[in-house]
């Protein structure tokens, strides 16, 4: 029998929050208990923040739930069309932004020991074929080499491949993308924030309207909360007697889509752990959930305005014929759809559209990324700390500024930058790559390595995870060393630790026999 349900909401049922009955006084309101709020709420309740996290229904009730958890940024907008409309280094800068969201996740699963299967994947581009029952698809391939290209240009990890995994068709393979269960990383962050000072959780809290300054939030119940900053996270911005946004930007610039997703289970293996998308209008998607015995394969499409399709279960009937295509002996067991918020530039609406009032939405398919982007540029804002993207997705904007941009140079300084080189293609993917006398971290089988190659050849291989904060080491070519660029510890090559503030050494990690014979010179 196949759910009408999420996934995800089927196996991860959530906690119960209480509604609020009184009037009460706090530094932060976060409006909204999805992705966003969750996140806002946790990283300022590590800020020192006294935070109000209110959910009209269930935390964890609407659109993050129905989700299918991509961590990747690469944009629904393609990277050619983003550096066409906006410039090269603003392209960079929205896929940086993204990149930022995923170390972030990646950081807080590290720091809180978070078991939600979070894994560093691969993300594949493909064009559509008219062999999976989409003739009409052919018309939007694209130059994918052309997107590789510039993507190494903005130093991402690009390249083109003959065979995408399943699809069997040309595509791109972007290194340093994610995935992960999005209920289970949030239920444990609910579960973080409460009990216990700093943080409080309300559910069946609706607010009917916000005004002034300092704030004063009201409830449909008629209770007040008072506040310094409030953040709207409601996926849609409230609407009504709170006047949170001009009728003409909501009209105007936002456009709800539906989007379709089916589920089902295969043998263990049978899919390769990676994301993969094509290049239709509208595109399909698919990635793997893999559980211990079995996989649990997500394939997703069909968008259409929300409103103009009639009958929505054909939707999930072609999804269904075309992944059945390709993967012949799944069993199918759940269905489920989900909203997207579209804005006119396909760029997302995040910042202060009013005086300490924060708003975030528009995240078109990448609601994961740029929901805990907005939490972390909201994080910066009520902290005082200046953002590198603030300008970029700004509500008011009317046009991204054109002309020359340092971007790097002139956020040299934000954490994200500091360990960059993480992800900018640098390093290499074997251990051949590291040559006598030098050190590299390099991506080895999916995991962060910390390699020096000494001048007799011997090879030492440790983390390159700091195990202060979790930040990835850099190599120190004048020291022998590898340093934590984010809080100045230093390690041996061995991994010792040689100053703090980091404890302990850089752990361990697994060198297969066929990796240390190939990487002989």
């Amino acid at each position: 029998m196949v759910e009408t349900n999420s996934y995800w909401i089927d196996n991860s049922p959530a906690p119960r929050f209480s509604a609020l009955k009184e009037d009460i006084a706090v530094d932060v309101l976060i409006v909204g208990a999805g992705i966003t709020g969750v996140t806002a709420a946790y990283l300022l309740k590590r800020a020192g923040c006294n935070v109000a996290l209110v959910e009209k229904d269930r935390c964890l009730s609407h659109e993050t739930s129905y989700t299918t958890a991509h961590l990747t940024c690469v944009t629904d907008t393609l990277l050619s069309e983003l550096v066409k409309n906006f410039g090269k280094d603003h392209a960079q800068a929205i896929w940086d932004a993204q990149l930022a969201a995923i170390d972030t996740i990646d950081r807080i699963v590290w720091r809180e020991q978070i078991k939600c299967q979070f894994e560093w994947v691969p993300g594949y581009l493909f064009n559509p074929s008219a062999e999976t029952n989409r003739p009409e698809q052919e018309k939007n391939s694209i130059d994918l080499a052309h997107e590789a290209q510039l993507a190494n240009e903005l130093g991402f990890d690009a390249r083109v491949i003959k065979s995408v995994p399943v699809f069997k068709r040309l595509g791109v393979r972007y290194e340093n993308q994610a995935k992960f269960h999005p209920r289970k990383y949030l239920l444990a962050l609910l579960r973080l924030l409460c009990p216990g000072r700093g943080c409080q959780v309300y559910e069946s809290t609706e607010i009917e309207k916000i005004e002034g300054t300092p704030i004063t939030a009201t409830t449909t119940g008629g209770h007040r909360i008072h506040c310094e900053h409030v953040l709207v996270a409601t996926h849609v911005p409230l609407q009504g007697k709170s006047g949170l946004l001009p009728a003409t930007l909501l009209q105007s610039k936002l456009a709800p889509y539906n989007s379709y997703v089916i589920g089902g289970w295969v043998p263990r293996g049978s899919v390769d752990e990676a994301l993969f998308w094509d290049t239709g209008d509208p595109y399909d998607y698919l990635r793997v959930d893999r559980r211990h015995d079995h996989d649990f394969v997500i394939f997703g499409g069909e968008d259409h305005k929300t409103g103009q399709v009639d009958e929505t279960s054909a939707c999930f009937n072609r999804l269904e014929q075309r992944l059945k295509q390709l993967l012949p002996d799944i069993s199918v067991t759940h269905r489920w759809s989900g909203q997207v918020i579209e804005t006119h530039d396909g760029v997302p609406y995040i910042g202060e559209h009013a005086e300490r009032q924060f708003v975030a939405t528009g995240f078109s398919g990448n609601g994961m990324t740029f929901g805990t982007l907005s939490a972390m540029m909201f994080a910066d804002h009520v902290t005082a700390k200046t953002n590198p993207w603030a300008e970029l997705f700004d509500p008011g904007r009317t046009k991204i500024k054109g002309g020359l941009w340092d971007y790097i140079k002139e956020n040299k300084d934000y954490p994200y930058y500091l360990v960059r080189d993480r992800f900018a293609g640098k390093g290499g993917h074997s251990l051949r790559s590291v040559k006598r006398g030098t050190g590299e971290v390099i991506d080895l089988n999916g995991h962060a390595a910390a390699v020096y190659r000494g001048l007799d050849g011997e090879l030492h291989v440790r983390s390159a995870v700091c195990t202060h904060m979790g930040c990835y080491v850099s190599w120190n070519d004048a020291e022998r060393t590898w340093d934590c660029p984010c809080h100045g510890s230093r390690f041996k090559v061995s991994g010792e630790l040689l100053a703090g503030p980091a404890e302990k050494p850089l752990g361990p990690i697994e060198v297969k026999e066929k990796d240390r014979a190939r990487s002989r010179d």
